[in-house]
């Protein structure tokens, strides 16, 4: 069973990067044919998603983040990591990571965690 965990600060300032992780158990993030992604929720919002990491290690970016948002992994801990530059207010959310099979036949999400910007 696939099990995602974020961590990271839940309180950010302004103007600082916000970096999160997910540690993934339960499978490699270097499989084929999955997707490790990160997705927010603002309050009172609907979900955004934010980008990707593939098994390769291919990134995609939502357009309207792709200059702040940066994705990567570290395969020998299993873990994907987001980082957003830059951070304003419109930035709080809840973040979540989540996989799902390529085609989306199967999909999971951890928790999430609330990152609040603020100063």
């Amino acid at each position: 069973q696939v099990q995602l965990q974020e961590s990271g600060p839940g309180l950010v300032k302004p103007s600082q990067t916000l970096s999160l992780t997910c540690t993934v158990s339960g499978g490699s993030i270097t499989t084929n044919n999955y997707a490790w992604s990160w997705i927010r929720q603002p309050p009172g919002k609907a979900l955004e998603f934010m980008g990707v990491i593939v098994g390769s290690g291919t990134t995609y970016y939502n357009p309207s983040l792709k200059s702040r948002t940066s994705i990567s992994r570290d395969t020998s801990k299993n873990q994907f990591t987001l980082q957003l530059t830059s951070v304003t207010p419109e930035d709080t959310a809840v973040y979540y990571c989540a996989t799902n099979t390529i085609p989306t036949i199967y999909s999971t999400w951890g928790q999430g965690t609330q990152v609040t910007v603020s100063s």
